[in-house]
């Protein structure tokens, strides 16, 4: 029997055993396999381990998508997590390449996956409040949001937890370092079913502007 004979649950259920690159490929063979491979029920879980991976044309958004996974390990991630203003040239032309690549990327998935159940984020850096509120807004079925070492989330992700997070079940927010114990104790006592973990995060060094620290250092010198 030849591949294409197999009707379209099984083809479906094979093409799940295949990476998002080995898909593509796979589609590009025949007009059928193209037309599984843009069956919507096909990607309901994404898993992505680099923003890079974010550009490609080997997957598709739609409203079956679920489960949405952005992790990052690499060591790159450490120029992204330094403050912008203590970046040097070399390390701003790095992160310039993808400052705005997974923000843009979620903001898609707030306009076409309004399903989505659980949202994973770690070594993302750039990732902001303002986009998290879309997402918390837009995805009112959201049940999971993990964020580990995001360290541009503030209290104000927190805040529109208990604004819009009526579906939340499960909160981690690791190694945050801009998160405040105050905001914690806030989700806890708003959302007190929320499973809600913060290793790290409101113990870290936050982030401090440069303004703030010379007003700190005016009135040392007069002192």
């Amino acid at each position: 029997m030849h591949l294409t004979q197999l009707n379209w649950e099984c083809l479906l259920h094979l093409f799940t055993f295949l990476d998002k690159n080995s898909r593509k490929s796979l589609a590009q063979t025949c007009h059928k396999l193209l037309e599984v491979f843009q069956d919507p029920l096909l990607w309901s879980l994404l898993n992505f381990r680099s923003p890079a991976e974010l550009k490609k044309d080997n997957f598709l958004l739609g409203p079956a998508l679920k489960y949405l996974s952005i992790c990052w390990y690499s060591e790159r991630v450490k120029v992204c997590n330094i403050e912008d203003w203590m970046k040097n040239n070399l390390q701003k032309n790095f992160c310039n390449r993808h400052e705005n690549t997974v923000n843009d990327f979620l903001l898609e998935v707030c306009n076409r996956c309004p399903n989505l159940l659980s949202l994973t984020l770690s070594g993302c850096g750039h990732v902001t409040d303002d986009c998290m509120l879309l997402i918390l807004m837009n995805c009112p079925n959201l049940k999971t949001l993990k964020l580990e070492n995001c360290v541009r989330i503030t209290d104000k992700t927190l805040e529109a937890v208990t604004l819009y997070g009526g579906s939340l079940q499960t909160l981690h927010v690791d190694f945050c370092r801009n998160i405040t114990q105050i905001a914690l104790e806030r989700v806890r006592e708003k959302c007190p079913l929320v499973m809600l973990r913060a290793e790290r995060s409101a113990n870290m060094i936050p982030d401090s502007k440069p303004q703030k620290e010379l007003m700190l250092e005016k009135p040392s010198r007069k002192l």
